[in-house]
């Protein structure tokens, strides 16, 4: 029987269990509240089990299911004090004798700001941004835990995530879609199915080390909007100046425009022997268009 542990059950994570989960015998997966561990274990029974974890203490019933893993999967992000999943549960990690491989899910935020130039695993990280700061910290504590343990642990720095429910054609269907310009402004993005694909190569593989999970394709912020409003037949969103939209902007979301960076994902494909289903937005976007299309196909 083999088992996998979800630290973290977000929105990556969900959505690779719902692709490979078949894979294990056994899914245990924390959430942070008793409300949805309720309603994803009456839903899910018999193919997942929800623990609560509040970042803090662990239940015994979660403190025996990390010390029976056969795999984990960790997206928790560090907090003030240091990694909660292993500060909570890091006993139990050392005596899970069956654990063969973790993968940590991180961000390409760690490399920092590089004004456009292209970066790669090799690239030393320069986070500027106090979240990537913490990510880049517990990348570092996650690598020593296989060191000590002899572990294989794989760091997976995700680009921006989109996908089903989170993607431009959401943005304009919420009303807040908005074409900002920032001349030389370029993002990577990656398309859930890609990272699911991405943590499923890195457990049955069993690898150390650290791969960018990225698309191929480094873009302006504006692109897939401008694609998204073609493929639905309305025209595009404004275009606003990033100076004018900068004063209305959260201070997370002004902090990921403060970076420029393209980053490369070579490694993914040559050692984990990924290959993108969405190399770039457009594929991901037409293929989200096409699953809109099929759930609520037009009249005659």
């Amino acid at each position: 029987m083999s088992t996998l542990l979800c630290f973290g059950l977000g929105y990556a994570a969900e959505h690779f269990v719902g692709r490979y989960g078949d894979g294990f015998a056994r899914i245990v997966a924390t959430v942070r509240g008793a409300e949805r561990a309720a309603l994803l274990n009456a839903r899910l029974a018999g193919r997942l089990k929800a623990l609560v974890f509040d970042g803090h203490s662990a239940s015994p019933e979660l403190v025996a299911a990390t010390g029976a893993a056969d795999a984990a999967l960790v997206s928790i992000p560090q907090d003030e004090t240091g990694d909660p999943v292993l500060r909570a549960c890091g006993d139990a990690f050392a005596r899970a004798q069956k654990l063969h491989a973790v993968v940590y899910l991180s961000t390409i935020g760690v490399y920092g700001d590089r004004n456009g130039d292209w970066v790669d695993e090799n690239t030393a990280p320069l986070p500027t941004a106090k979240r990537s700061r913490q990510r880049l910290a517990a990348e570092q504590v996650w690598q020593d835990f296989g060191k000590r343990r002899g572990v294989p642990v794989a760091i997976l720095r995700l680009a921006g995530i989109y996908g089903p429910d989170r993607n431009a054609f959401t943005q304009i269907a919420r009303g807040d879609a908005r074409r900002i310009v920032k001349p030389g402004q370029v993002f990577n993005r990656i398309h859930v199915d890609d990272i699911a694909q991405a943590i499923d190569a890195a457990l049955a593989r069993k690898v150390s080390g650290i791969f960018n999970v990225a698309d191929d394709e480094p873009s302006p912020p504006g692109d897939p909007l401008t694609l998204a409003a073609q493929l639905l037949g309305i025209p595009a969103p404004p275009e606003i100046a990033y100076d004018d939209a900068a004063p209305t902007m959260s201070p997370l979301a002004k902090s990921f425009w403060q970076e420029c960076r393209r980053v490369r994902n070579d490694k993914l494909k040559r050692e984990l022997g990924v290959t993108l289903r969405y190399p770039t937005y457009r594929e991901g976007l037409r293929a989200l268009f096409e699953e809109r299309e099929i759930a609520a196909p037009r009249e005659a």
